[in-house]
Protein backbone atom coordinates (compact mmCIF):
# COMPACT_ATOMS: atom_id res chain seq x y z
CA UNK A 1 0.00 0.00 0.00
CA UNK A 2 1.42 3.42 -0.87
CA UNK A 3 1.34 5.73 2.37
CA UNK A 4 1.02 9.20 2.54
CA UNK A 5 1.84 11.91 4.89
CA UNK A 6 2.63 15.32 5.12
CA UNK A 7 6.17 17.19 6.15
CA UNK A 8 6.37 20.43 8.27
CA UNK A 9 9.13 22.61 8.17
CA UNK A 10 9.34 23.11 11.79
CA UNK A 11 11.34 26.39 12.06
CA UNK A 12 8.60 28.29 9.89
CA UNK A 13 6.32 29.34 12.38
CA UNK A 14 5.16 26.07 13.98
CA UNK A 15 3.88 26.74 16.80
CA UNK A 16 2.29 24.47 19.97
CA UNK A 17 -1.24 25.58 18.86
CA UNK A 18 -0.25 24.48 15.15
CA UNK A 19 1.25 21.61 15.80
CA UNK A 20 -1.25 20.23 17.70
CA UNK A 21 -4.25 20.70 15.23
CA UNK A 22 -2.02 19.38 12.65
CA UNK A 23 -1.68 16.34 14.33
CA UNK A 24 -5.00 16.03 15.12
CA UNK A 25 -6.04 16.64 11.29
CA UNK A 26 -3.45 13.79 10.37
CA UNK A 27 -5.23 11.18 12.90
CA UNK A 28 -8.27 12.39 11.31
CA UNK A 29 -8.13 12.63 8.01
CA UNK A 30 -6.61 9.63 7.38
CA UNK A 31 -2.87 10.57 6.54
CA UNK A 32 -0.06 7.66 7.18
CA UNK A 33 2.40 10.13 8.87
CA UNK A 34 3.47 13.20 9.64
CA UNK A 35 6.87 14.36 9.59
CA UNK A 36 9.17 17.72 10.70
CA UNK A 37 12.14 19.06 9.84
CA UNK A 38 14.78 19.72 12.86
CA UNK A 39 16.26 23.00 12.09
CA UNK A 40 16.52 26.28 15.00
CA UNK A 41 15.83 28.41 11.78
CA UNK A 42 16.37 28.56 7.95
CA UNK A 43 15.68 32.59 8.10
CA UNK A 44 15.98 35.54 7.54
CA UNK A 45 13.79 36.45 8.78
CA UNK A 46 13.87 33.60 11.71
CA UNK A 47 10.47 32.48 12.58
CA UNK A 48 8.49 30.92 15.50
CA UNK A 49 9.90 27.15 15.70
CA UNK A 50 9.61 24.22 18.27
CA UNK A 51 12.47 21.81 19.44
CA UNK A 52 12.14 18.97 17.25
CA UNK A 53 12.47 15.78 19.76
CA UNK A 54 10.25 17.72 22.54
CA UNK A 55 7.97 18.56 19.58
CA UNK A 56 7.91 14.01 18.71
CA UNK A 57 7.43 13.56 22.31
CA UNK A 58 4.40 15.61 22.53
CA UNK A 59 3.64 13.91 19.10
CA UNK A 60 3.65 9.98 20.65
CA UNK A 61 1.81 10.92 23.59
CA UNK A 62 -0.98 12.32 22.07
CA UNK A 63 -1.65 10.44 18.86
CA UNK A 64 -2.36 6.79 18.79
CA UNK A 65 -2.26 5.79 14.86
CA UNK A 66 0.64 8.16 13.00
CA UNK A 67 3.88 7.42 12.78
CA UNK A 68 6.45 10.54 13.09
CA UNK A 69 9.53 11.36 12.52
CA UNK A 70 12.63 13.61 11.19
CA UNK A 71 13.01 14.47 8.18
CA UNK A 72 16.47 14.70 9.20
CA UNK A 73 18.41 15.18 12.64
CA UNK A 74 21.91 16.68 11.47
CA UNK A 75 24.37 15.08 13.06
CA UNK A 76 26.05 18.29 14.22
CA UNK A 77 23.35 19.26 16.61
CA UNK A 78 23.37 16.15 19.12
CA UNK A 79 25.50 13.81 19.80
CA UNK A 80 24.44 10.09 18.67
CA UNK A 81 24.17 8.35 21.60
CA UNK A 82 22.13 11.02 23.30
CA UNK A 83 19.88 11.55 19.86
CA UNK A 84 19.25 7.50 19.52
CA UNK A 85 18.46 7.32 23.24
CA UNK A 86 15.88 10.02 22.80
CA UNK A 87 14.46 8.30 19.99
CA UNK A 88 14.54 5.35 21.52
CA UNK A 89 12.70 6.66 23.98
CA UNK A 90 9.95 8.30 21.88
CA UNK A 91 9.91 5.11 20.00
CA UNK A 92 8.34 3.18 23.12
CA UNK A 93 6.35 5.79 24.11
CA UNK A 94 4.23 5.95 20.93
CA UNK A 95 4.26 2.18 20.60
CA UNK A 96 7.04 1.69 18.06
CA UNK A 97 5.55 4.47 15.65
CA UNK A 98 9.07 6.72 15.58
CA UNK A 99 11.19 7.11 12.68
CA UNK A 100 14.44 8.14 13.04
CA UNK A 101 15.45 10.15 10.10
CA UNK A 102 19.28 11.07 10.22
CA UNK A 103 21.63 13.34 7.54
CA UNK A 104 24.61 14.85 7.73
CA UNK A 105 23.51 18.74 8.02
CA UNK A 106 23.50 21.64 5.31
CA UNK A 107 22.43 25.39 6.79
CA UNK A 108 25.29 27.08 8.44
CA UNK A 109 23.73 30.46 9.30
CA UNK A 110 21.43 28.43 11.73
CA UNK A 111 24.98 26.76 13.56
CA UNK A 112 26.48 30.18 13.64
CA UNK A 113 23.71 31.87 15.34
CA UNK A 114 23.13 29.21 17.83
CA UNK A 115 27.38 28.40 18.27
CA UNK A 116 27.18 24.70 16.85
CA UNK A 117 30.23 24.17 14.99
CA UNK A 118 29.77 23.82 11.02
CA UNK A 119 32.32 21.27 9.45
CA UNK A 120 33.16 21.42 6.47
CA UNK A 121 31.12 18.75 4.25
CA UNK A 122 33.67 16.01 4.10
CA UNK A 123 34.12 16.07 8.09
CA UNK A 124 30.33 15.96 8.54
CA UNK A 125 30.59 13.08 6.16
CA UNK A 126 32.92 11.35 8.45
CA UNK A 127 30.63 12.26 11.82
CA UNK A 128 27.79 11.12 10.45
CA UNK A 129 29.53 7.09 9.49
CA UNK A 130 30.39 7.34 12.96
CA UNK A 131 27.47 8.61 14.13
CA UNK A 132 25.55 5.64 12.43
CA UNK A 133 27.67 3.04 13.51
CA UNK A 134 27.33 4.43 17.66
CA UNK A 135 23.16 4.48 16.48
CA UNK A 136 23.31 1.10 15.40
CA UNK A 137 25.08 -0.86 17.96
CA UNK A 138 22.92 0.71 20.15
CA UNK A 139 19.80 -0.41 19.04
CA UNK A 140 20.70 -3.70 18.14
CA UNK A 141 22.89 -5.11 20.92
CA UNK A 142 21.43 -6.43 24.22
CA UNK A 143 25.59 -6.50 25.76
CA UNK A 144 27.31 -3.36 26.31
CA UNK A 145 29.34 -2.56 23.17
CA UNK A 146 32.23 -0.70 22.13
CA UNK A 147 33.57 1.33 19.42
CA UNK A 148 36.29 3.73 18.47
CA UNK A 149 35.65 6.33 15.97
CA UNK A 150 37.09 9.55 14.39
CA UNK A 151 34.61 11.61 16.10
CA UNK A 152 32.65 9.65 18.49
CA UNK A 153 32.85 6.29 20.17
CA UNK A 154 31.50 3.65 22.68
CA UNK A 155 33.07 2.05 25.70
CA UNK A 156 30.75 -0.39 26.89
CA UNK A 157 27.79 1.34 26.41
CA UNK A 158 24.04 -0.40 26.59
CA UNK A 159 20.94 1.24 25.85
CA UNK A 160 18.41 0.60 28.70
CA UNK A 161 15.87 -0.01 28.70
CA UNK A 162 16.12 -2.30 25.77
CA UNK A 163 13.59 -0.82 22.82
CA UNK A 164 10.39 -2.62 23.19
CA UNK A 165 9.85 -2.63 19.37
CA UNK A 166 13.24 -5.18 17.87
CA UNK A 167 16.03 -3.46 16.60
CA UNK A 168 14.06 0.48 18.26
CA UNK A 169 13.01 3.02 15.91
CA UNK A 170 13.22 2.31 12.29
CA UNK A 171 16.18 4.37 10.50
CA UNK A 172 16.09 6.37 7.80
CA UNK A 173 18.76 8.43 5.93
CA UNK A 174 17.66 11.27 4.17
CA UNK A 175 19.61 12.20 0.89
CA UNK A 176 20.12 12.18 -2.90
CA UNK A 177 24.12 11.60 -3.51
CA UNK A 178 24.55 8.07 -5.52
CA UNK A 179 28.63 8.48 -3.83
CA UNK A 180 28.17 9.06 -0.47
CA UNK A 181 24.38 9.06 0.48
CA UNK A 182 23.17 5.83 -0.91
CA UNK A 183 26.16 2.92 0.20
CA UNK A 184 25.43 4.58 3.81
CA UNK A 185 21.68 3.98 2.94
CA UNK A 186 22.19 0.28 1.77
CA UNK A 187 24.40 -0.43 4.77
CA UNK A 188 22.84 1.11 7.68
CA UNK A 189 18.77 2.41 7.26
CA UNK A 190 15.83 1.02 6.87
CA UNK A 191 14.27 3.59 4.88
CA UNK A 192 15.60 5.98 2.20
CA UNK A 193 14.16 9.30 2.12
CA UNK A 194 14.87 10.85 -1.56
CA UNK A 195 14.16 15.07 -1.54
CA UNK A 196 12.99 16.31 -5.02
CA UNK A 197 13.78 14.05 -7.04
CA UNK A 198 11.99 13.62 -10.33
CA UNK A 199 10.35 10.08 -11.06
CA UNK A 200 13.00 9.35 -13.58
CA UNK A 201 16.00 10.49 -11.34
CA UNK A 202 14.18 8.32 -8.68
CA UNK A 203 14.34 5.21 -10.86
CA UNK A 204 17.94 5.62 -11.37
CA UNK A 205 18.61 6.51 -8.18
CA UNK A 206 16.97 3.08 -6.59
CA UNK A 207 18.22 0.85 -9.15
CA UNK A 208 21.49 2.03 -7.71
CA UNK A 209 20.56 1.25 -4.30
CA UNK A 210 19.42 -2.29 -5.22
CA UNK A 211 23.47 -2.76 -6.72
CA UNK A 212 24.06 -1.69 -3.37
CA UNK A 213 21.98 -3.62 -1.20
CA UNK A 214 22.75 -6.71 -3.14
CA UNK A 215 26.70 -6.17 -2.06
CA UNK A 216 25.66 -5.52 1.50
CA UNK A 217 23.82 -8.64 1.16
CA UNK A 218 20.44 -6.99 1.64
CA UNK A 219 17.42 -7.71 -0.33
CA UNK A 220 15.62 -4.30 -2.50
CA UNK A 221 12.81 -5.13 0.44
CA UNK A 222 14.82 -4.52 3.01
CA UNK A 223 14.56 -0.46 2.18
CA UNK A 224 11.99 1.51 2.16
CA UNK A 225 11.41 4.14 -0.79
CA UNK A 226 10.18 7.60 0.57
CA UNK A 227 10.22 11.16 -0.96
CA UNK A 228 9.81 14.07 0.28
CA UNK A 229 8.88 16.80 -1.91
CA UNK A 230 6.58 19.87 -2.28
CA UNK A 231 2.89 19.94 -2.60
CA UNK A 232 0.80 22.73 -3.84
CA UNK A 233 -2.79 21.71 -3.73
CA UNK A 234 -6.09 23.49 -4.06
CA UNK A 235 -10.04 22.24 -5.23
CA UNK A 236 -9.80 24.78 -7.82
CA UNK A 237 -6.94 25.98 -10.42
CA UNK A 238 -7.90 29.53 -9.17
CA UNK A 239 -6.49 28.14 -6.05
CA UNK A 240 -3.67 26.18 -6.89
CA UNK A 241 -2.58 29.53 -8.92
CA UNK A 242 -2.47 31.46 -6.00
CA UNK A 243 -0.74 29.25 -4.25
CA UNK A 244 2.42 28.91 -7.30
CA UNK A 245 2.03 32.62 -7.63
CA UNK A 246 3.64 33.15 -3.95
CA UNK A 247 6.28 30.56 -4.25
CA UNK A 248 9.13 32.36 -3.88
CA UNK A 249 11.53 32.08 -7.33
CA UNK A 250 9.77 28.87 -8.81
CA UNK A 251 6.18 29.82 -10.39
CA UNK A 252 6.24 26.81 -12.92
CA UNK A 253 3.20 24.04 -12.55
CA UNK A 254 4.63 21.89 -14.25
CA UNK A 255 7.55 21.61 -12.11
CA UNK A 256 8.76 17.74 -12.43
CA UNK A 257 9.95 18.13 -8.58
CA UNK A 258 6.82 18.97 -7.40
CA UNK A 259 3.60 17.97 -6.85
CA UNK A 260 0.88 20.48 -8.10
CA UNK A 261 -2.65 20.84 -8.65
CA UNK A 262 -6.35 19.90 -7.87
CA UNK A 263 -7.12 16.39 -6.62
CA UNK A 264 -6.97 14.67 -9.88
CA UNK A 265 -3.59 16.22 -10.91
CA UNK A 266 -2.38 15.11 -8.10
CA UNK A 267 -3.20 11.94 -8.16
CA UNK A 268 -1.75 11.26 -11.45
CA UNK A 269 1.16 12.57 -10.50
CA UNK A 270 1.64 10.58 -7.14
CA UNK A 271 1.01 7.41 -9.47
CA UNK A 272 3.88 8.49 -11.59
CA UNK A 273 6.09 8.65 -8.52
CA UNK A 274 4.61 5.38 -7.68
CA UNK A 275 5.19 3.79 -10.54
CA UNK A 276 8.90 4.80 -10.12
CA UNK A 277 9.41 2.70 -6.51
CA UNK A 278 7.76 5.22 -3.96
CA UNK A 279 6.21 3.83 -1.38
CA UNK A 280 6.14 6.48 0.78
CA UNK A 281 5.40 10.30 0.63
CA UNK A 282 5.88 13.02 3.01
CA UNK A 283 4.51 16.13 1.38
CA UNK A 284 5.90 19.35 2.15
CA UNK A 285 2.89 21.27 3.58
CA UNK A 286 3.67 24.99 4.22
CA UNK A 287 0.46 26.14 4.92
CA UNK A 288 0.38 25.49 8.68
CA UNK A 289 -2.87 26.96 9.61
CA UNK A 290 -4.90 25.96 6.32
CA UNK A 291 -6.49 23.06 8.07
CA UNK A 292 -9.24 22.81 5.59
CA UNK A 293 -6.61 22.13 2.83
CA UNK A 294 -5.64 19.35 4.41
CA UNK A 295 -8.98 18.31 4.73
CA UNK A 296 -9.37 18.74 1.11
CA UNK A 297 -6.29 16.81 0.03
CA UNK A 298 -7.17 13.82 2.55
CA UNK A 299 -10.89 13.53 0.85
CA UNK A 300 -9.76 14.36 -2.84
CA UNK A 301 -6.44 12.14 -2.61
CA UNK A 302 -6.28 9.65 -0.03
CA UNK A 303 -8.97 7.06 -0.91
CA UNK A 304 -7.20 6.43 -4.15
CA UNK A 305 -3.73 5.22 -2.43
CA UNK A 306 -5.47 3.93 1.23
CA UNK A 307 -7.28 0.91 1.27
Amino acid sequence: MTQIGIMLEGQAGLTWARWQAILQAAEDFGFQCVFRSDHFTIGPPDEESLETWVSLTYAASHTQRIEFGTCVSPVTFRHPALLTRMAAAVDDLSGGRCILGVGIGWHEREHTQFGIPFYDKSTRIAMFEDALEVTTKLLKSDTPVSYSGEHFSLNDAILLPRPQRPGGPRLMIGGNGPKKTLPLVAKYADEWNAVFLQASELKEREALLDRLLAEQGRKPTDVKRSLMTRILFGTTDAEVQAKLAKEPGDHDNNNPRRIIGTGSAVVDQIGKFVEAGVERFMLQWMELDDIKGLEALARDVLPHFHN
